[in-house]
C-alpha cells in the first residue's frame, strides 16, 4: 500500500510537468518546470514512502514484540506449572523406606509409613499436631504440654529419665526426639529394637524449616509441612519488612538460666541467639559459643533490654548479682512465653514477632 502511493507521486509529478507544457511554454521553461516539479514530487514521495515505512516497521516491531511476548509469557507459564506440578508431585508422599540422616552423620531407615509415634521432645510434638499427626502419637513426655489436647496422651516420663518398659508397651514404630534426646536414653530405647530419629539443628535458626521437613516427610505429611513452612517463613518476612524502619540495634541478654548455679544464655551459634539477631537486637553474648555465660561478661556488656522466660522476672530482678544492671533499673527486663523460642517449632515465627516488639516497641504501635 505503502509502494503505490510512491508511484502514484510520481505520476502526479509526471502529469503536472506534461500540463504545463502543452500551455505554451518555453521548451528551456518547461524543462526547468518539469524539473522542478519532478524535484518536489520526488521529495514528497521519499517523505511519504519513509513515513510509511517507519510506521509500517513500528507496527511490525509491536506485533513481533507482542507476539514474542505473549509466546514467551505462555511458555514461562507452562514451564512454572510444570514446575510446581511435579514439586507437588514430589512432596505429596513418602516412599518407604524412607531414609535420612541426623545432624551426627547416623542414618535412619523408616520401613513405613509410622503408624505410632512415641515424642521425646515438646517440639516434635507441637509438629505432629501442627501437620495434622497428632493422632499418630501414643505417648509423649512430661514436658509436652501444647496443643492442650496432648494431656489425653500418655506420658512416658521425662525427657531424661523415661520409662522405657512403658514405651516398650506402647508399641511405638519410631520414637522421634529433639534437642536433648539423652543418647544413653536413645541408646535404651533402640536395644529394644524400635526405631529412634534425633531431629534438631541447633546452630541455625532457620534450621527449624528443616526439622519440620523431615518429620513431614517421616509421617508423610509433605504437603502439610511444606505450607507450615511457607506460612512461617512469611510472618518472619513481615517482621522483617517493619524492622527495616529501625534506627537503632539494642542490646540484648536472654536469660536461659541464673543464680547460684550459674548463668545460662544464648551463644551467637545457637539457634536463639539467630531469632535475636533477626528480631532487631544485638546479642551480647554473640562472640560466646553454646549456652554457658558469667556473670562478669554480663555486668560488662550491662544490656539494654532483658529478655526472660514467663514468671522469672520477679524473681530475677531482686537477686543481688543483676539489680544494678541498668535494664533492670530502668524497668526494661520484659518475660516472654519462652516456649516460643525454645522449642524449634512452628510457633518460632511468633516468637521472633514476640521478641521484635519487645526490641522496638516503637515500630509496633498498632
Amino acid at each position: 500500500m505503502r509502494k503505490n502511493k510512491f508511484y502514484a507521486a510520481l505520476t502526479i509529478a509526471a502529469l503536472s510537468a506534461t500540463m504545463f507544457v502543452g500551455c505554451g511554454e518555453s521548451k528551456e521553461e518547461a524543462t526547468t518546470t518539469t524539473t522542478t516539479s519532478s524535484v518536489e514530487a520526488t521529495e514528497e514521495a521519499t517523505t511519504e514512502a519513509t513515513e510509511a515505512t517507519e510506521e509500517a516497521t513500528t507496527e511490525a516491531t509491536e506485533e513481533a514484540t507482542t507476539e514474542a511476548t505473549e509466546e514467551a509469557t505462555t511458555e514461562a507459564t507452562e514451564e512454572a506449572t510444570t514446575e510446581a506440578t511435579e514439586g507437588a508431585a514430589e512432596i505429596t508422599e513418602t516412599v518407604y523406606p524412607f531414609t535420612f540422616t541426623e545432624l551426627d552423620g547416623t542414618e535412619v531407615v523408616i520401613e513405613s509409613e509410622p503408624e505410632k509415634i512415641v515424642s521425646m521432645g515438646p517440639n516434635v510434638t507441637e509438629i505432629l499436631y501442627a501437620l495434622g499427626a497428632g493422632d499418630k502419637l501414643v505417648g509423649r513426655t512430661d514436658y509436652c504440654s501444647y496443643p492442650e489436647e496432648v494431656s489425653s496422651v500418655e506420658s512416658i516420663g521425662t525427657m531424661y529419665t523415661p520409662d522405657i518398659e512403658k514405651i516398650v508397651s506402647l508399641e511405638p514404630d519410631v520414637v522421634l526426639g529433639s534437642t536433648h534426646f539423652d543418647a544413653e536414653v536413645e541408646s535404651n530405647i533402640k536395644e529394644q529394637g524400635i526405631v529412634t530419629a534425633a531431629l534438631y539443628d541447633e546452630s541455625e535458626y532457620t534450621g527449624v524449616y528443616d526439622i519440620i521437613t523431615k518429620v513431614g516427610q517421616i509421617v508423610n505429611k509433605n504437603a502439610e509441612a511444606a505450607e507450615v513452612v511457607a506460612s512461617m517463613k512469611e510472618d518472619v518476612s513481615e517482621v522483617i519488612d517493619i524492622l527495616a524502619k529501625a534506627e537503632t540495634k539494642p542490646t540484648v541478654y536472654y536469660v536461659v538460666g541464673y543464680g547460684e548455679y550459674g548463668d545460662y544464655t544464648a551463644g551467637g551459634d545457637t539457634f536463639i541467639g539467630g531469632l535475636i539477631e533477626v528480631a532487631g537486637g544485638e546479642n551480647i553474648a554473640k562472640e560466646v559459643s553454646g549456652w554457658s555465660y558469667d556473670l562478669e561478661s554480663l555486668v560488662a556488656a550491662d544490656p539494654e533490654i532483658i529478655v526472660i522466660g514467663t514468671g522469672m522476672k520477679d524473681d530475677f530482678v531482686t537477686q543481688e548479682n543483676y539489680k544494678d544492671l541498668t535494664a533492670v533499673k530502668e524497668g526494661k527486663v520484659y518475660e516472654i512465653d519462652n516456649d516460643l523460642l525454645e522449642l524449634q517449632g512452628p510457633r518460632n515465627s511468633e516468637g521472633i514477632k514476640a521478641l521484635a516488639e519487645i526490641i522496638h516497641p516503637e515500630l509496633f504501635t498498632e
